[in-house]
């Protein structure tokens, strides 16, 4: 890389906390180096707390862009000059583009959740979905489950609010919400789905013995399991689920297509997601 960095090189980055396991700056920057754009990426472990001051960094250093992980999404939409249509219903932000100091907020992890599915042969148009997290990331899924075609989502968290956004614009959808303490009600949800998503951050570095779901009696074979945790790749969730005969989905390759809609935003170009995908997510 080291050839490629001159006085002119535009920088973007990731923020969020941690950061250190993360594999986008490999993704990007492979992706950067194989089109010849005079760019590069590196990851900032930001805590919540300092976002404020790493979105003023971000306008000081004049960086292209940012994605942005967990805990920081939601934080982040409040200093934002503008919000893409998706990132305003949810009120988070995983992407900001920088256009001469205007910072405009975009989520893109409901596209790659869906995208990520569809590599794996699955559809969610008709579904039935239980969904367990609150944040940004599990609100875009929602979202464009239910824009997609969901049947059903049920969703597990602490707040209803992201809910009546998602009845208001999808209201073919049905759309039911629960306590995520309720492990009893999630069970019996779980096992009347053809889908079940774990988007909160359980089971990911360093706690990777943890798991949302207690009560492994809810799996069964022909349930898809997705863990939009990517590290480890095999989360507890998809051990326990994979080991009485569920259809099992890691969350790399929801990163991957998520980041190949966040890479088209910054320049404009398509990533080289083939190469990509057989280069670091194999």
């Amino acid at each position: 890389m080291e050839s490629r960095i001159s006085g002119h090189t535009g920088l973007l980055a990731l923020i969020g906390s941690p950061v250190g396991h993360s594999g986008s700056p490999a993704m990007y920057n492979y992706s950067f180096a194989r089109l010849g754009l005079d760019y590069a990426y590196v990851a900032f472990d930001i805590r919540e707390d300092e976002v404020k001051d790493a979105i003023a960094a971000m306008k000081t250093f004049k960086l292209r862009g940012c994605n942005v992980t967990m805990p920081c999404k939601t934080e982040t939409a409040k200093y934002m000059d503008e919000l893409s249509p998706a990132a305003r219903i949810i009120g988070a932000v995983n992407t900001i583009v920088n256009d001469n100091g205007r910072l405009t907020g975009h989520i893109t992890d409901g596209v790659g959740f869906v995208d990520n599915l569809r590599d794996h042969g699955v559809d969610v148009r008709g579904k039935k979905i239980t969904v367990a997290g609150g944040g940004g990331a599990a609100t875009a899924i929602q979202v464009q489950c239910a824009l997609d075609g969901a049947r059903e989502i049920s969703i597990f968290r602490r707040s209803r609010d992201a809910a009546e956004r998602i009845r208001a614009e999808v209201p073919e959808c049905v759309i039911n919400v629960y306590d995520i303490a309720d492990t009893a009600k999630m069970t019996a949800e779980i096992a009347a789905s053809d889908i079940f998503v774990n988007a909160t951050s359980v089971g990911m570095k360093p706690h990777e013995e943890e798991s949302v779901v207690k009560d492994v009696s809810a799996f069964r074979p022909g349930l898809v399991v997705v863990d939009a945790v990517y590290n480890p790749k095999e989360t507890r969730l998809l051990r326990e689920a994979g080991a009485v005969g569920a259809t099992c989905i890691g969350g790399e390759g929801m990163l991957l297509w998520q980041g190949a809609a966040a890479f088209k935003l910054y320049t404009g170009l398509e990533m080289p997601v083939l190469e990509v995908k057989e280069k670091f997510f194999r």
